[in-house]
């Protein structure tokens, strides 16, 4: 009763305190500075307020002293200093009673000082609105510990100790236990308890203060104690409230831990600390942790409302250990960080099975994160619970948590949070348990529901909207049904890895990945858990439409038919086990089984079932499905096998087994069922690198009977069900798919019949969008179980597929064999038919076609790409097929030809004149030059020139660009009297730069030459129009005729002129007499006109024929002698005979000119003293001669110019019979041209002309060379004109048309060999393929005097074109000679005669140039008097007969 009045005293006077001390700090207030931290104001009066210590830790936190004594002054304290200002507190305090000091300035403890108040409860509080600094190895120890301080210190060694002083715990709470068991106080924990049994797990003092967590401020319990003498154990711990500022920097220990209860005691439980700042540095220790003791006391509460933590900071929480149970330690306390709302349960790895419970969760504000670890156990003990955070719920190092009881697992709890993430780590759930999170993370930790297989307890749902990985052993398992659901992605890693359950149900994920070695089983391995799924689909035939047509949304529950559900993935990989009775995957995408994966429903289907098999007097026969089971057979008894049952379209069923006559005979499954897909969502792929199984069960055992005899085993269950609705299979090399029967067991079992896959199609493509979906390389296995020792082997079970549309067979819907059709709906391989042959093609063979042929016509392929379909003809083909064939389009070609040769004919006729075809011989033969005439004729010649002309000096030389015209040196002996040798000379040098050509000349004529032969002539005679017109212009105009003696011919330039023959192959300058000569001198000079050499123009070649050019100088000086009309006659009946002279063959050519000459020119000309021989003359070093006449005058004879005077003594071997030393000479002129002195042996005729006679001893020594297109002479050679002309201008037009058409086919055809070789033939040469159409109609159009020399060219364009030809004979022989391209031995190559358009052309041309050649000679030959042979008739110009 004292106390109790002393208490009652001290209360009055501490009230009156209070209100002094509030009015008294409330005028302070004003001028004391404002702080605030993370929004909270932490002003004076707010550390006044927060300082008074409610009645959880002290009714009265202040020192009793009288009213003056409340002003405690630094000396009351033993210190230096004042309060307001520093004071330095230098001396050991020992107090008996509450402490509390107050002040404006800093406190400052030094080091080694100690202030204690061993008393429970006793207060201490410091109240400072500076700082506040614990030195070295400072201790305060009290019950509970207040400081409220701008900044605080607390050294290295230094504590804050409020451990086993608390006082009283708040009422009506439970923490100290009851009894004498030892027990540890609880408070933030429980206490532990060594009491427990199997049934039972008993614990201490109970927690309290749950609604203080965030501002905890409650002594901690005592524990209990073992007998009457010792009713408690350890103290409870004190209260600890650090209020800063700013920083609190803790480089000591805060503890209010529990005290130790011995061995007759429970430890006492952990008191709270409460500590408030921005900053917490430092490396120091809070402790709220419980006591040691026989039971050890529960931890208690600590609440850090801090901006920033220091990760050095170490803050426990533990239980305290357990004497008596060392296993069960006092359970942990809590940590709370009021700033983040973050809660942590951990033990530090102290052994317990005394939970710590978490009770409500606030919902406003929700917290952030809850963390469970190191051997923490904590409880979630309510009947509904619902746990929400805004962040993570953890659980590492072998934290637990419980949901629920488990007496009573009918409790329903919830988890949301952003992550669930569990490290070594268990979490039991009693009931139902729902899980709302975006991810979860297991490492070597387990989810464990138990709702006791209870019905009543509604599904348990894992909701993960973003990611769900197992690891390391993790395991999820329910002995009820359980649902995974998400949006992302679910991973079991590896081995041991495994979520199970009774009925499983995941879905919504967009992967599923089951890793190798881990497990998703669904019923458990117990047989009560398989019997609640498998039972009602065992009795009976009805197909569970759920599997079939399933609803759209993915739950699980009592009512569904499946145990194992994947629901709404998008693709599924299984490297390791999918186990379950009835596994339906449900609007996936793709699922894919690895080279280890497994989806199995072996030997998880009915032990009776509709086809079960039979057990009679030891005889066991296999169970039917698919197909019949086996016959058991045992001492000569026989039991049948189950029979089959079920739709083999559409199988839906479980696999039977086998059961003996009592349960120690055993019993047998069959195997499960598999559905992927559903009619409405098929699977999209389904690849099975692994296996996929439903097989039966086999039975090994040996079985006996009651007396111990050895009886028959029992026969094998049947296989199940492989149901897939899907549009693609992959089921790869080493892979299987099984629904075989069970082998029977010893002693006679029967085999189990093999089960039913089916194979449901869904959206099989025809024609073009027929894409091959199933490909077939691994097993498929139906076949039934093997019998044992006279049992008797199970029926393979049935593989079937959809129908398959038109133009697909098989179980896998292939398409029919290439050459087949088919036009109707079914499977059966015998409905696709052969395609009938007469509509194939010759060049064509029967093609794949995509999705298979559906009509009678199969399609097919022509054996190249470059026949053209239907009929495989080439275009040419195509092109003479479309006429009807070879024959029609030959004669309406030539029909065709015709009309158009007539119409060109006869527009030809209208628009070209004819020339009179009485033209003088002479003049017609003068125009088969292409290009120029007579310079001579064009200037016309006077008769005075012919009185004073003296001699024609011929140039040298072909005029070609290598061996251009040149004069010789050294004037003839004719004009040496007229000229000046010296002047002379330099004359030569000048005018043989002036016949020269440039090199660019020569070359544009090679590049010519082999681009297009023709334009090489064209260009070559064209330089040679400008070089004559150059050399005319030059000694008419330039040249001073210097080299002259006349005065007179010098003065008026008219002492030379320049000449040439119309085809330009001979020059000459003609030399004249000036006139002012002496009449003596003059007649001398005339007189030596005679013998005259006249040079033939042309070379002998088709272009430039041999002719003699008569001028109408030549005709008057031969008109002294000769009549004119006798000289013209003569001129054009030896032309006529020289145009078919050809220089390669210049030997036999000459011999009718000989002959002609002997016969029809000297009787007539001898008649006027005239002589005429044959002779070649100018020889050069480059072994070029040129052909002429010699012509002998008046007194003059032959035998007068072989006078040794005139011939000269070194040449008179010419005049030898002896042709072959001739020859021989010859042959040395050939073989060393440019040596003068082994020349062609000469002979000096008329004053300098080397030449030679040719008669019968010459001609045949004579020597010549063939160029490389000697060959094209044997086309192009100049003929005897053949007459009909008209007849033969519409043969050459039809020719010319037919070419053309030909042509044009050949390159068609070419084309369509290869772009290579028509390219080829086109371009080699250049146009000369094209060229001969237009030339041909330019030469037919064309009016004289052009026309002969125009055909020529056409002729020189046809024959160039054969080049072109034979490079198309070329390249045919190439492709076909050499091609790879071989076509199939049942086609025939029509194309092999790709020669014969080539040999049409060849021969087209060929008799295109004789029509040409005869065309020619019409045109510059129409005197066929001409050839008369006849001399007298020659001369009469009488025609022949």
């Amino acid at each position: 009763m004292g106390m109790v009045m002393h208490c009652l005293l001290m209360y009055r006077r501490v009230c009156w305190f209070v209100v002094f001390v509030h009015l008294y700090t409330f005028a302070l207030s004003f001028s004391l500075k404002q702080y605030t931290v993370g929004g909270i104001e932490l002003g004076n009066h707010l550390f006044e307020s927060r300082l008074v210590l409610s009645n959880d830790c002290r009714s009265d936190p202040f020192i009793v002293l009288s009213t003056s004594s409340y002003f405690l002054s630094c000396e009351d304290l033993g210190g230096v200093g004042s309060f307001n200002t520093t004071c330095l507190i230098n001396s050991n305090l020992y107090l008996n009673s509450d402490l509390e000091v107050y002040g404006t300035g800093n406190l400052e403890i030094l080091p080694h000082v100690s202030i204690k108040c061993p008393v429970d409860g006793c207060a201490i509080t410091f109240n400072m609105s500076g700082n506040v600094n614990l030195g070295q190895h400072v201790t305060i120890i009290a019950g509970s510990v207040a400081i409220a301080a701008a900044n605080l210190t607390v050294e290295y060694n230094s504590s804050i100790n409020t451990a086993s002083l608390g006082g009283s715990p708040p009422s009506q709470t439970s923490g100290t236990p009851v009894g004498n068991d030892g027990a540890g106080g609880g408070h933030g924990g429980r206490g532990a308890s060594c009491l427990k049994n199997n049934k039972t797990n008993y614990w201490g003092g109970d927690v309290y203060a749950w609604s203080t967590l965030s501002k905890p401020w409650s002594y901690g319990s005592k524990g209990g104690g073992t007998s009457g003498q010792n009713q408690f154990g350890g103290n409870g711990g004190g209260c600890v409230k650090l209020i800063v500022k700013d920083m609190l920097y803790l480089n000591g220990s805060v503890t209010a831990e529990g005290g130790d209860g011995g061995l007759k005691g429970g430890g006492g439980s952990g008191g709270s600390i409460y500590i408030e700042a921005i900053k917490l540095k430092g490396y120091g220790t809070i402790s709220a942790a419980g006591g040691r003791g026989w039971g050890g006391g529960g931890g208690g509460r600590i609440s850090l409302y801090c901006y920033s933590i220091q990760e050095d900071i170490k803050v426990i929480v533990h239980g305290g250990f357990s004497i008596g149970c060392p296993g069960n330690s006092g359970a942990a306390g809590t940590y709370f960080n009021a700033y983040l709302l973050s809660l942590r349960v951990g033990n530090d790895n102290v052994t317990t099975e005394t939970e710590t419970p978490l009770l409500d969760f606030p919902t406003s504000p929700l917290w952030s994160n809850v963390f469970v670890e190191n051997n923490a156990k904590a409880l979630v003990p309510l009947l509904w619970s619902r746990v929400q955070v805004r962040g993570q719920i953890s659980l590492y190092r072998g934290g637990t948590v419980v949901f629920g009881l488990s007496a009573y697992p009918v409790s329903e709890f919830e988890l949301v949070a952003e992550e669930l993430l569990m490290s070594d780590s268990i979490i039991k759930v009693y009931g139902a348990f729902r899980v709302y999170t975006k991810m979860l993370l297991m490492w070597n930790s387990k989810i464990l529901i138990d709702g006791v297989g209870n019905t009543v307890v509604t599904a348990s749902f894992l909701e993960v909207r973003n990611l769900v990985v197992l690891r390391e052993n993790s395991v999820i398992s329910s002995n009820t049904n359980l649902g995974v659901y998400g949006q992302g992605l679910l991973r079991l890693t590896g081995h041991g890895d495994a979520i199970k359950g009774q009925r499983l149900s995941l879905s919504l994920f967009y992967n599923i990945i089951v890793g190798p070695g881990s497990l998703l089983q669904a019923p458990l391995d117990d047989d009560t858990s398989r019997s609640v799924v498998t039972k009602s689909l065992c009795e009976t035939r009805a197909c569970p439409i759920d599997l079939i047509t399933p609803p759209d949304d993915c739950h699980v529950n009592y009512t569904l038919s499946f145990s194992l559900q994947i629901c709404r993935v998008e693709d599924l990989l299984v490297n390791g086990i999918m186990k379950g009775s009835i596994i339906h995957i449900h609007r996936a995408r793709t699922v894919i089984i690895d080279a280890d994966g497994l989806i199995t429903a072996s030997e998880l289907g009915c032990s009776k079932g509709i086809g079960k098999g039979n057990y009679s007097n030891g005889a066991g026969s296999g169970a039917g499905h698919g197909g019949r089971g086996g016959a058991g057979c045992f001492n000569g008894l026989v039991s049948n096998g189950g029979d089959e049952y079920g739709d083999a379209d559409l199988p839906c069923e479980l696999g039977s087994g086998t059961e003996g006559p009592n349960s120690s005979y055993g019993r047998v499954f069959g195997g499960g069922m598999i559905v992927m897909g559903s009619t409405q969502w098929p699977l999209l792929r389904l690849g099975i690198y692994g296996s996929l199984r439903a097989d039966g069960q086999s039975f090994g055992k040996e079985t006996m009977n009651g007396n111990g005899s050895l009886v028959g085993g029992l026969g094998g269950g049947s296989g199940g069900t492989v149901l897939l609705f899907l549009q693609e299979l992959v089921l790869a090399e080493n892979s299987s798919l099984s629904v075989s029967g069970g082998s029977g067991g010893p002693r006679g079992g029967g085999g189990g019949g093999g089960g039913r896959v089916h194979f449901h199609w869904s959206n099989i493509g025809i024609g073009e969008e027929y894409v091959p979906f199933a490909s077939i390389s691994g097993l498929i296995n139906n076949s039934g179980g093997a019998g044992n020792q006279g049992g008797l082997f199970g029926d393979e079970g049935t593989v079937t597929g959809k129908k398959c549309p038109e133009g697909l067979y098989g179980t896998f819907c292939k398409e029919c064999p290439i050459g087949t059709y088919k036009n109707v709906e079914g499977s059966d391989e015998d409905l696709c038919t052969p395609c009938p042959l007469e509509d194939l093609p010759n060049r064509a063979f029967f093609i794949y076609e995509r999705g298979g042929v559906r009509k009678p016509f199969c399609p097919y392929k022509c054996i190249s790409e470059k026949y053209r379909m239907p009929n495989c003809y080439t275009p040419l083909e195509e092109l003479i097929y479309t006429f009807g064939g070879p024959w029609p389009f030959a004669l309406l070609l030539s029909g065709i030809l015709v009309l158009l040769a007539l119409f060109l004919s006869t527009l030809r006729i209208k628009l070209v004149q004819s020339h009179s075809c009485g033209a003088n011989i002479g003049r017609q033969s003068s125009h088969f030059s292409p290009h120029l005439l007579s310079l001579s004729e064009v200037q016309g010649t006077r008769a005075e020139e012919s009185q004073s002309h003296v001699y024609r000096m011929y140039f040298m030389g072909p005029n070609t660009f290598r061996e251009p015209w040149h004069l010789p040196y050294s004037p003839p002996d004719a004009i040496i009297e007229i000229v000046y040798e010296d002047a002379f000379n330099r004359f030569i040098d000048e005018i043989n730069s002036v016949a020269a050509y440039n090199w660019w000349e020569g070359s544009v004529h090679s590049i010519l030459s082999v681009l297009a032969y023709p334009f090489a002539w064209s260009w070559k005679q064209w330089r040679r129009r400008n070089k004559i017109q150059r050399l005319k212009e030059y000694v008419k105009s330039e040249y001073d005729h210097s080299c002259l003696r006349s005065c007179r011919s010098r003065a008026l330039y008219k002492g030379m002129k320049v000449g040439a023959t119309p085809d330009l192959m001979v020059a000459y300058i003609d030399f004249f007499l000036g006139g002012d000569e002496k009449r003596v001198e003059m007649v001398s000079y005339i007189q030596k006109r005679f013998p005259m050499c006249i040079i033939f123009g042309g070379n002998g070649s088709y272009m430039s024929p041999y002719n003699l050019h008569s001028d109408t100088l030549l005709a008057n000086l031969l008109g002294q002698h000769i009549p004119p009309t006798v000289w013209n006659r003569f001129v054009a009946g030896l032309n006529a005979q020289l145009r078919t002279v050809r220089h390669g063959s210049i030997r036999s050519a000459l011999v009718p000119v000989m002959n002609w000459i002997n016969s029809h020119g000297d009787p007539q000309l001898e008649f006027h003293s005239v002589k005429i021989e044959l002779g070649w003359f100018q020889a050069t070093a480059s072994g070029y001669y040129q052909l002429g006449i010699l012509v002998v005058a008046g007194d003059y004879t032959i035998h007068n110019v072989h006078h040794p005077d005139l011939v000269g003594r070194s040449h008179s071997e010419c005049l030898r019979k002896d042709a072959a030393s001739l020859g021989k000479s010859l042959k040395q002129h050939q073989q060393s041209l440019p040596y003068s002195s082994h020349a062609l042996s000469r002979k000096k005729i008329t004053g300098g002309i080397n030449g030679c006679l040719i008669n019968d001893a010459t001609l045949r020594s004579m020597d010549f060379k063939r160029d490389f297109l000697f060959p094209f002479s044997l086309l192009l050679h100049n003929t005897r004109p053949v007459g009909r002309q008209g007849t033969l201008q519409l043969l050459i037009t039809i020719m010319l048309l037919a070419d053309l058409s030909v042509t044009l086919l050949t390159l068609l055809q070419f084309y369509w060999i290869s772009l290579g070789a028509f390219l080829a033939i086109l371009l080699i040469l250049p146009l000369s393929l094209l060229s001969p159409f237009p030339a041909g109609l330019n030469a037919l159009f064309s009016k004289e005097p052009r026309r002969s020399s125009l055909a020529r060219v056409y002729a020189l364009w046809n024959a160039t074109s054969f080049s072109n030809i034979v490079v198309a004979f070329f390249c045919g022989i190439f492709h076909y000679g050499f091609s790879s391209f071989h076509p199939p031995d049942n086609t025939r190559r029509e194309d092999d005669q790709w020669w014969l358009l080539p040999t049409i052309l060849l021969l087209f041309k060929s008799i295109q140039a004789r029509f040409v050649d005869w065309h020619i000679a019409n045109l510059e030959i129409q005197d066929f008097s001409l050839y008369c042979p006849d001399p007298d008739a020659f001369w009469a110009h009488e025609p022949c007969s």
